[in-house]
C-alpha cells in the first residue's frame, strides 16, 4: 500500500494488498489487508468497522489517541484522517465500509446511537467478550457462505446487505449499552455542554431526514431554533467539522448516489436535490468533483 492512503470503494476495489470479499457500489467486505503496515496515514472516506483478528495497531484519529488489540473492533465515521499509523508485524483485520447512505438505511432512527458514539462520546473501540466473538466469528461464517454460494440467487445482494445490517444493528446495540454505562457514571452534568450536545444531534438527524440537504447553514439552523453562528461552534466542537462541511458532505453523497445509482437525467436529479437549476447543478459538481456531471457518471 502507499504511504498516504485515500480508502473509498474505487481505492479497495483497486488495491492488491486488500482481500476484498464482497463489494457493491455502498458496501466493501475485507477478508484481510496484507500490507497495512506500510501506511502511515490515511483518509477515511467511508464508515469504518474492523475487527482485528490478530496483532494490534495505534494511530491519531482526527487528534485522538486509538489503541486497536486482536477481539476489538475499532469503528470510524466517514471523512476522517488516521495519522502516525503503528502496527505489529502479525496485524491483520477483516470488517466492512459502508457509505452515509446504506448505514442509515440500515439503521433507521437507530443513527442516532451511532452518532452519539461517534461525534459527542469519540469512543471508537468496542472489546467483546467471549459470547460477542462467538456470535460475529458464525456470523463471519454464514456471511462469507452466502457471499461465495449465493451468487446465482436473483436476491443475492439484498441478501448479503440483510446480514450485514443484522451485525451492525448488533454493534448498535452493544454502542447503546456503553453509552448508557458512561451516563450513568457521570455525576455532575453541565448543562451547557448537554444542550450543545443536544442541539448538534438535532442537527444530524435533520440533517439525514431531510429529501433536500443543499440548504444553507441559516436555514437549518431557523427549523432547530438556534442562531447559525451557534449551530456553527456546536458542529464544530462536536465533531471537529463546520455546519457546512456537514451539509457539503452529505450532499455531496447524494449527488453521487443519483448519478451513479439512478437513471434520473440531470434535470431530475437537479430538481430532487433542490439545486435552481442544472447550470448551477453542474457547476457544483464540477467544483467538488473536478468533471461534469455526466463524466462523473459515466467515469
Amino acid at each position: 500500500m502507499k504511504q498516504q492512503e485515500e480508502i473509498t470503494i474505487q481505492s479497495l476495489a483497486n488495491n492488491e494488498d486488500v482481500q476484498i470479499g464482497y463489494s457493491d457500489n455502498e458496501i466493501v467486505v475485507v477478508d484481510s489487508i496484507q500490507q497495512f503496515t506500510q501506511i502511515s496515514s490515511a483518509h477515511v472516506g467511508m464508515n469504518t468497522i474492523v475487527i482485528c483478528t490478530s496483532g494490534k495497531a495505534q494511530a491519531q484519529m482526527n487528534g485522538i489517541q486509538m489503541e486497536l488489540h486482536r477481539n476489538q473492533i475499532a469503528i470510524i465515521p466517514q471523512n476522517v484522517t488516521v495519522t502516525d499509523v503503528m502496527v505489529s508485524p502479525d496485524f491483520d483485520v477483516k470488517g466492512m465500509f459502508l457509505t452515509n447512505r446504506i448505514l442509515r438505511s440500515f439503521l433507521n432512527e437507530k443513527i442516532s446511537v451511532w452518532n452519539d458514539m461517534m461525534y459527542i462520546h469519540r469512543q471508537h473501540i468496542v472489546t467483546m467478550d467471549e459470547d460477542e466473538i462467538l456470535f460475529y466469528t458464525h456470523f463471519y461464517d454464514m456471511l462469507t457462505l452466502a457471499i461465495e454460494k449465493g451468487k446465482e440467487n436473483p436476491y443475492h445482494t439484498e441478501i448479503i446487505q440483510a446480514l450485514l445490517r443484522s451485525a451492525i444493528l448488533g454493534l448498535c446495540g452493544t454502542m447503546k449499552w456503553m453509552l448508557s454505562q458512561n451516563d450513568n457514571q457521570l455525576s455532575i452534568i453541565n448543562y451547557q455542554l448537554s444542550t450543545g450536545k443536544s442541539h448538534f444531534q438535532r442537527f444530524l438527524d435533520l440533517l439525514h431526514s431531510t429529501d433536500v440537504k443543499h440548504r444553507t447553514v441559516e436555514a437549518y439552523a431557523n427549523d432547530l431554533y438556534i442562531s447559525p453562528k451557534y449551530l456553527t461552534t456546536i458542529c464544530k466542537k462536536n465533531s471537529g467539522k463546520t455546519a457546512n462541511e456537514w451539509i457539503t458532505e452529505h450532499v455531496l453523497e447524494d449527488i453521487r448516489y443519483y448519478l451513479k445509482q439512478t437513471d434520473l437525467s440531470i434535470k431530475q436529479i437537479c430538481n430532487q436535490l433542490g439545486f435552481p437549476n442544472p447550470s448551477f447543478f453542474g457547476k457544483y459538481v464540477k467544483d467538488h468533483f473536478g468533471m461534469t456531471p455526466m463524466e462523473f457518471r459515466k467515469g
